[in-house]
This record gives structure tokens, C-alpha cells and sequence, in this order.
């Protein structure tokens, strides 16, 4: 072995330790959530942090309806969605999908903070929870507090 060849520590699926984290999202901003959401559930916040693994750990997000947008994006930002037949779009506004399904804005804004492979959607899927209001049904894991700063716009 060469002087520069020293080798890369890549964690084994047992050495992998995957923690419980609750995030409210009451007076966030969606985008800086979403952000440090995807960030967490990446693994990228741990030492041990390897590209190609899942290394991250599970998020509750409560409160998602209290979630804060800046500007006019509760007017103008629209969701695209189609339904398979011919000049079938459906748009919906940020103001629109808050009120009927606030858990679908902050899953698609965490969606896009993420790679778009199988790892990605993988970990999207396993790791985060969202919930419309203060109560969650993952009480067992005992998740701990995580809180991001609160910046203001």
C-alpha cells in the first residue's frame, strides 16, 4: 500500500446508529426547513457521512400547516400535477395545498433539497414523517427536540 493510498472509512450496516429527531414547524420558513430537514435525513450532519449509504436519521415534522412562506408565494407559487389523460394539468396554489394538505408542501419542498436517485426517494419515503398538527403517533421512539434557527424575512 502506498503513502497515498491511506483507505476511506465507509461505515458497515451495523455501525450505522439512526436517531429520532421532532421538528415544529410552527413560524418556519418552508425553504430553510425543508433544507435542514433534507440535511438531516441525508446524514449529512454526522461524521460518518457516506454518499452512497443511508446514514441519516428519521424526522417528525409537527405543526406543517403553521409553516411560513415569504413574498406573494401563497398566491403565485403553483403544484403541477396530471392525471394521465390528454390536457388533463392540474395546478394547485401554495395557499390552496396549505389549507387541504399542509403535510404534501413540506414532503415536496424536502423532495427537492434531495438527489433525485433511488437513495434519495428511498430515504424520503423511510425517514420523514410529516404532520398537520401538534400531535404524532411516534411517541415510542422517544424522538428528541431538534431546532433549527428561525430566520426572519
Amino acid at each position: 500500500m502506498s503513502k497515498f493510498n491511506a483507505g476511506t472509512y465507509t461505515p458497515k450496516q451495523g455501525e450505522i446508529e439512526q436517531r429520532w429527531f421532532v421538528v415544529d414547524a410552527e413560524g418556519m420558513v418552508l425553504g430553510r426547513l425543508a433544507t435542514e430537514v433534507a440535511r438531516v435525513i441525508r446524514g449529512k450532519h454526522k461524521p460518518t457521512y457516506t454518499p452512497h449509504l443511508d446514514t441519516g436519521d428519521n424526522v417528525i415534522v409537527i405543526n406543517a400547516s403553521k409553516v411560513k412562506v415569504t413574498g406573494r408565494k401563497l398566491e403565485q407559487k403553483e403544484y403541477f400535477k396530471h392525471t394521465g389523460y390528454m390536457g388533463h394539468e392540474r395546478f394547485a396554489t401554495l395557499g390552496k395545498m396549505l389549507s387541504k394538505h399542509p403535510e404534501r408542501v413540506i414532503e415536496n419542498a424536502v423532495y427537492g433539497m434531495l438527489p433525485k436517485t433511488a437513495l434519495g426517494r428511498q430515504v424520503l419515503r423511510r425517514k420523514l414523517r410529516v404532520f398537520a398538527g401538534d400531535k404524532h403517533d411516534h411517541v415510542a421512539q422517544q424522538p428528541a427536540k431538534l431546532t433549527f434557527t428561525k430566520t426572519e424575512n
